[in-house]
C-alpha cells in the first residue's frame, strides 16, 4: 500500500465531502500567509509546499477518489495528541515588540499504555566507535562490554550495524540482522586503540552502513561515542546530519571525557532530532549505552517533525526542546527534527516568538504549527497535527498568569543560558562579568536545592575570578547538569 505523506484535507482544514470551491478557497487563504512572496519563514515555506501538493491532489477527480478509497479502507488506528499551552490568551496594545511563548507537547495515544509488555519498534541501529588512541585502556573495554549488551539486547528482527574510526574508518560488524551474537561480539572484541581522531570518515560510513536498511518502520538511528576533537572535517559532519535528517536517519552523539567538542556534537545532534550527552567516566559509558538503546526499543511514533510558520511580522526566537532529551534545536531549518516519541514519554518544546507592536484590538492569528510522524501501530503510518495560533489585542488586558508549566520552563531555562551567557563573555575576555554570572547562576541552584551544582558553579566561579579561565570538566558538567534540569519541567513520563 502506497505510503501518504500528508491528509490533505487535514492541511487545507475542510471536510472530505467539500465542493472544490470550497477546496480552492482554503487553498487561497493558506496561501495568502504562507506563500514565500509573503513570508519568508523556513516553516511557511514547507507548509506552502504541502498545501500546495493537497490542493493539486484534491483537484484532480481520479486522484481524489482514489485517495478517498484508499482511506475508507484504513481501519481506525492510533494517533498521537498534539497540544499547544499558549504564555497567555490576551496581550496588550504596545508600541513595541512583545514577547511570547508556546509550551508544544506531542502526547502518544494512552492505547499504547496498554501493551507496554510488547516491543512496538525495530531497530536499525548504527554505532560509529572512537578508536583513537585516547580511547585506550578503560575506554575502550567499556566500550566494548557496553556493545556487548546491546548485541544481547536486540532481537533477530533488528538490524546492527558497527564502524570504528580514528584517522580512518573501518566497518567492524557491516549492517546484518543480529543472529549469530557470539560472532558479532567476538568482532567487537578484535578491536584496538591506535591513530588520531576524524569524524568525518567514521560519520560517512556509517551513514552509508544504515542506509542499506533504511526502511519506514524501522527505527534508523546513528549513535557516535568519542573522546576527542576532530579538526578541519565539522562542516562537512554537519552536512552529513542534514542529509541524514532527510532520510529519516537520527544521529545521538556522546562524548566522553573532556577534550570533545560539546558545541559540534550538540548541533550534529539537533539537527537530526538525535540527542547528545556528556558521559564524564569510562565506569559510566555501559549503562549510558544500554539505557539509550532501550528507549529507541519503546517508539511510538517515529521521525516526528515540527514546522513552525509564524505570520509575516511575527518572528520565531528560539525554539528549545524540554523533553525527553532538553536541547537548543534548529530554527532556520523547515522541518525541525524531533526524533522519536515513546510509548511512555511527552515530547516537550518551548517556542519564543517576537510579536510586532499592536495598534488596534481584536482577535489576530499569531502562526501555524504542523507536527508530523510516523505512527509504528498504523497500517498508514504518517500523521498530521495542525494548530493554529490566534490572540485577542486589547488595549487594557486583564491580568494574566502564564501557565505554571511555562513558568518552571522559564526559571530552569534562564539557568541554561546563564551559563552559556558566562561562558561567552569569558571567551570575550570579560572575566568579571563570567565571574558575577557563575555567582548568580550558583545563587540561584542554592535556591532551587541543587546544593552539588550550586557548589561547582561556585568553584568554577573562583577560578574564573583568579586564573581568567574554566576548566573543561567544569564547564561541561554545568552546561549538561543545568540542562538536565530541564526534564523536570515538562510533563515527562505519560503515567506521571
Amino acid at each position: 500500500m502506497k505510503r501518504l505523506e500528508f491528509d490533505p484535507y487535514n492541511l487545507l482544514g475542510v471536510p472530505h465531502t467539500a465542493p472544490i470551491d470550497d477546496i480552492k478557497a482554503a487553498y487561497r487563504r493558506a496561501a495568502r500567509r504562507l506563500h514565500p512572496d509573503a513570508n519568508r519563514s523556513p516553516g511557511a515555506g514547507i507548509q506552502f509546499q504541502d498545501i500546495t501538493a493537497a490542493v493539486d491532489l484534491l483537484s484532480d477527480p481520479d486522484k481524489r477518489a482514489a485517495y478517498d478509497e484508499l482511506i475508507k479502507e484504513q481501519p481506525q488506528g492510533m494517533s498521537f495528541t498534539f497540544r499547544v499551552i499558549p504564555s497567555k490568551r490576551t496581550i496588550g496594545l504596545l508600541p513595541e515588540p512583545q514577547v511570547f511563548y508556546l509550551l508544544a507537547d506531542l502526547i502518544p495515544d494512552p492505547r499504547t499504555s496498554e501493551a507496554t509488555n510488547k516491543r512496538e519498534s525495530r531497530l536499525n541501529l548504527t554505532l560509529i566507535l572512537d578508536h583513537s588512541n585516547s580511547m585506550g585502556g578503560s575506554r575502550l573495554d567499556r566500550v566494548k562490554i557496553a556493545t556487548h549488551q546491546i548485541i544481547d539486547q536486540m532481537t533477530p528482527e533488528d538490524i546492527l550495524s558497527v564502524v570504528s574510526f580514528n584517522d580512518f574508518a573501518e566497518v567492524v560488524i557491516p549492517a546484518t540482522t543480529v543472529t549469530d551474537k557470539a560472532a558479532l561480539k567476538a568482532r567487537i572484541s578484535m578491536m584496538m586503540a591506535s591513530g588520531s581522531t576524524e569524524i568525518y570518515q567514521g560519520l560517512t560510513l556509517g551513514l552509508q552502513q544504515n542506509r542499506q536498511f533504511l526502511a519506514p518502520r524501522l527505527v534508523n538511528h546513528v549513535i557516535l561515542l568519542t573522546d576527542g576533537r576532530t579538526y578541519g572535517d565539522e562542516g562537512r559532519c554537519l552536512d552529513l546530519a542534514r542529509e541524514a535528517a532527510k532520510d529519516g536517519i537520527s544521529i545521538s552523539a556522546m562524548g566522553l571525557g573532556q577534550e570533545w567538542n560539546d558545541k559540534f556534537l550538540d548541533e550534529l545532534a539537533a539537527l537530526t532530532g538525535g540527542s547528545s550527552a556528556y558521559v564524564q567516566s569510562s565506569s559510566a559509558v555501559v549503562s549510558f549505552l544500554n539505557d539509550h538503546v532501550r528507549s529507541l526499543a519503546n517508539v511510538f511514533a517515529e521521525r516526528v517533525t515540527l514546522s513552525i510558520a509564524p505570520d509575516p511580522d511575527v518572528h520565531v526566537e528560539s525554539v528549545f526542546k524540554l523533553a525527553p532529551n532538553p536541547q537548543q534545536l534548529p530554527i532556520d531549518v523547515g522541518n525541525i527534527s524531533l526524533g522519536s516519541l515513546q510509548i511512555n514519554r511527552i515530547i516537550s518544546v518551548l517556542i519564543q516568538l517576537e510579536v510586532p507592536k499592536l495598534e488596534k484590538e481584536g482577535f489576530r492569528s499569531i502562526g501555524r504549527l504542523v507536527a508530523a510522524g510516523d505512527i509504528f501501530a498504523n497500517r498508514l503510518q504518517r500523521q498530521q497535527a495542525i494548530t493554529e495560533i490566534a490572540l485577542e489585542v486589547m488595549a487594557d488586558p486583564p491580568v494574566e498568569e502564564p501557565p505554571t508549566s511555562i513558568l518552571d520552563a522559564l526559571g530552569k531555562l534562564t539557568l541554561y543560558r546563564m551559563q552559556e551567557r558566562a561562558n561567552e563573555a569569558l571567551e570575550n575576555g570579560n572575566v568579571r562579568e563570567a565571574t558575577r554570572l557563575f555567582e548568580n547562576l550558583a545563587t540561584r541552584l542554592f535556591e532551587l536545592g541543587e546544593s552539588d551544582l550550586a557548589q561547582q558553579a561556585r568553584s568554577e566561579a573562583e577560578q574564573v575570578a583568579y586564573t581568567k579561565s574554566l576548566s573543561d570538566k567544569g564547564r561541561k558538567a554545568i552546561k549538561y547538569q543545568t540542562r538536565h534540569l530541564l526534564l523536570a519541567s515538562g510533563p515527562g513520563d505519560t503515567n506521571a
